[in-house]
């Protein structure tokens, strides 16, 4: 009960912990503050587009893109200028961007299709996203949104939001006279040419309200405006990113994990219990006079199969490489999690957390082909070289085949989420120098290392394995071991499935944390169970059954996702309901070999022990 307590503590305190991951600007009253593009987003088509795909304003026709990391191209985002003069603490009443743009057909017909599936643009200022702010009907309780909206559709007819109005916040430190920024909202207008009276320079007044119509079927005369607003705050620059942090309800989402963590631990306290008393008694009994031996065997069976149980399974090559492969995958997301958790990864350090991810598991080659080299030997593999290079290529080779498939698809969309050949190249060449060297090494290092001893002698003839009960079957087996597993983590699936397919912030990386070990635990536990049970009925086939029974709970995470995808999301074309299966693809593949792995080490540990435990003839 202590360390549950900790544990809440902990993520408590990891949840307020925030370092936004790079130092504040200074700026002076009048100073120029940019203002820069990301992309356009939308939850209906899964398509991030760059801003200048379509024929927005320019400052000065220059496009000026602004250096990324691995993580901010993966996701799409394209960073670039835009021509928004602000300067600090200086309102302005109305500006003109452009008044002599016009879009012709093809750019309406495209700029109508995005106001239809509610496309969002996305701005920065001083690495500060722009945020919508909204009232809940239900509550009239105010939220914010990433991004504001491309436009809007009445009665049928397509709006384009053509007029920015921004209210900007700012926080003056007394002693020094400087500004730093610490609010970034817009809020969009839709205006007819007609509705603004164009001044000398590039001021402008607004003198009607009527909206944009963006007609499809001819050019549309466009002119595109903006107003500044500033406003000081008592908000300090740390805390800055804490109105787009608290766009959730953060009491569901408290409840929800304090169930989950109480019932799993009472599930697992239940398991641990029931798995002690009946292993006592089967030692107890095992280790009994000889003329007792006979009767005791009769009750139960994992005894009988002491002769069998560490024969090498099936395809030992393969059996390696997907131990190594979640190995990799578990240390990956083990420290990655951690360091997100302190706050080293923030939502402030664009594409950061996919980046760390990225170099993290190339780095885990190491110790991944260590421990997967050891133990092809222990199961008795003799081709370490061939075991290697399947580790190293096996899970790696799943996603780039998915990821490489899928982006022809998006290519011919013409998105920015299609990855670049270069950056292609530069992730091939990463695993290359660095993931594929280093499981090398591992596994020279640890099959050259002694094998894992096992408490008994393998038989030189196998035993025949009995029939057993329907519900021992594989798929049954799975399905049942899969649920608690999954009651532990589904309630942060929808948050982290909000976070990828709705644009949405994900900042509970204390939470996140605190899952990923109940995950563990239930996984293990569920493995030992189903294992024992497994011997119980004299099937020594456990290798396998262990790695595929504990990965269950990727069953039903395949199955949420295909609920959340006809619930929450509104996708009803063919390439965003493609990306967004094949991105689920990959997820259950990750997370079943997680799961899987886990559940493997703790069985083949269980299994160690148990027979050291009793007398053997």
């Amino acid at each position: 009960m202590f360390s549950v307590i900790f544990c809440l503590s902990l993520a408590g305190i990891c949840q307020a912990f925030y370092v936004p991951g790079m130092a504040p600007t200074d700026f002076k009253e009048g100073d120029k503050i940019d203002v820069r593009a990301v992309k356009m987003t939308s939850s209906q088509t899964q398509l991030p587009f760059e801003y200048y795909s379509l024929d927005f304003c320019k400052d000065k026709d220059v496009v000026t893109y602004y250096s990324e990391n691995l993580g901010q191209i993966l996701r799409g985002e394209r960073i670039v200028n835009t021509p928004y003069i602000i300067e600090m603490n200086k309102n302005t009443e109305c500006s003109v961007v452009c008044s002599d743009k016009v879009w012709g057909k093809e750019t309406s017909n495209e700029v109508e299709y995005r106001v239809n599936h509610d496309y969002y643009v996305h701005l920065i200022m001083d690495n500060l996203p722009c945020a919508t702010k909204f009232e809940l009907p239900d509550t009239n309780e105010i939220q914010y949104e990433p991004g504001y909206r491309l436009g809007f559709v009445k009665d049928e007819k397509a709006f384009i939001n053509n007029h920015l109005k921004f209210s900007l916040k700012y926080h003056k430190d007394a002693d020094t006279n400087l500004y730093r920024v610490v609010g970034f909202l817009i809020e969009p207008h839709s205006l007819d040419k007609s509705s603004i009276e164009i001044k000398e320079g590039s001021d402008c007044s607004i003198i009607d309200q009527k909206p944009q119509e963006i007609r499809s079927n001819g050019d549309n005369p466009v002119a595109f405006t903006y107003s500044v607003t500033w406003e000081e705050s008592d908000v300090k620059w740390a805390s800055r990113w804490d109105v787009y942090l608290e766009m959730s309800d953060t009491q569901i989402h408290w409840f929800s994990i304090i169930n989950s963590i109480v019932v799993v631990f009472f599930l697992s306290g239940i398991i641990t219990m029931i798995i002690i008393r009946t292993l006592r008694r089967d030692i107890a009994k095992y280790n009994m006079a000889d003329e007792e031996l006979e009767e005791s065997i009769e009750e139960t069976g994992w005894k009988l199969v002491h002769g069998d149980v560490f024969r090498p399974p099936y395809n030992n090559r393969l059996f390696a490489a997907v131990i190594g492969s979640g190995i990799q995958i578990f240390l990956m997301l083990a420290i990655t999690i951690f360091f997100a958790m302190l706050g080293m990864l923030s939502p402030a350090s664009r594409g950061a957390l996919l980046t760390a991810a990225i170099f993290f598991y190339e780095f885990m080659g190491l110790i991944a082909g260590y421990y997967s080299g050891r133990l092809y030997k222990t199961i008795k593999g003799k081709e370490w070289k061939s075991a290697a290079f399947l580790t190293a290529t096996l899970y790696p080779g799943v996603v780039v085949g998915v990821g490489f498939f899928i982006n022809f698809f998006i290519w011919g969309k013409h998105s920015s989420g299609a990855i670049p050949f270069t950056t292609m190249l530069s992730v091939g060449s990463m695993w290359f120098c660095i993931s594929l060297p280093l499981i090398f090494l591992g596994y020279f290092f640890g099959y050259r290392k002694q094998p894992y001893e096992h408490p008994v002698r393998t038989n030189q003839i196998p035993r025949q394995v009995p029939a057993q009960v329907w519900y021992m079957h594989p798929v049954p087996c799975t399905l049942m071991a899969g649920i608690l597993p999954f009651g532990a983590c589904f309630i942060e699936l929808f948050f982290i499935f909000s976070a990828i397919y709705e644009n949405q912030f994900y900042y509970l990386f204390g939470f996140l944390f605190l899952v990923f070990v109940i995950l563990a635990i239930s996984c293990s536990q569920i493995s030992i169970v189903m294992v024992y049970f497994q011997l119980c009925g004299e099937d020594y086939n456990w290798w396998w059954r262990s790695f595929i029974v504990s990965g269950g709970s990727a069953v039903y995470v395949a199955a949420y996702s295909v609920f959340y995808f006809f619930t929450k999301l509104e996708i009803d074309e063919f390439v965003p309901t493609l990306l967004y299966f094949s991105y689920t693809f990959i997820m259950v593949i990750t997370f079943w070999l997680l799961t899987g792995t886990i559940g493997f080490y703790a069985a083949y540990t269980f299994i160690r022990k148990i027979y050291a435990a009793v007398k053997i003839d």
